[in-house]
């Protein structure tokens, strides 16, 4: 009987020493856990923001004279989340350099790869050779900047970004 209340007393704290030496990598397993859904919601946030401005820019033709201040707006859509380019940034570090818009005229632009936008012909029920033509709002060179900065997450650059619309005729 007195060999177990010896050996209980030897065993007070030790509960709190186990809780200690498991906590630090349980902080860092959350911590880790929170950034990287920090990094998706971002990537998400911006994957949205490009679709919203190559749905807006869809609605004008390329040729039309009041095209220029779509893509203007597009461009703060994609930024702000509005075309009068006020209010706070949808994802903090995004800029309207960082959004680039390709179309039949810009097609030829050293960020739009190269790749075909006007007068795509496309196979399917129709005239015998339809054609479309496409809009493509681009974010490029978006920098993750973590919370945490014990992570040295920082220098992570998201892939391009891009959401690719019919345009209208």
């Amino acid at each position: 009987m007195r060999l177990s209340r010896i050996s209980h007393r030897c065993q007070d704290g030790v509960v709190a020493v186990e809780f200690a030496i498991l906590l630090i990598p349980l902080l860092l397993l959350v911590s880790g856990v929170a950034e990287f859904g920090r990094a998706i919601y971002q990537y998400d946030a911006l994957t949205k923001s490009s679709r919203s401005a190559a749905r807006y820019l869809s609605q004008f033709a390329a040729d039309d004279p009041a095209y220029p201040v779509a893509m203007d707006a597009a461009t703060c859509i994609a930024v702000h989340g509005n075309a009068s380019c006020s209010g706070p940034l949808l994802v903090d570090g995004l800029s309207t350099s960082m959004v680039v818009v390709c179309d039949r005229v810009r097609e030829a632009s050293a960020d739009c790869g190269g790749l075909k936008y006007g007068f795509v012909e496309t196979s399917g029920a129709g005239s015998p050779s339809p054609t479309v033509h496409l809009v493509a709002v681009k974010i490029i060179g978006f920098q993750y900047s973590p919370m945490q900065s014990f992570l040295n997450a920082s220098g992570i650059t998201f892939p391009e970004i891009a959401s690719v619309m019919r345009q209208i005729l």
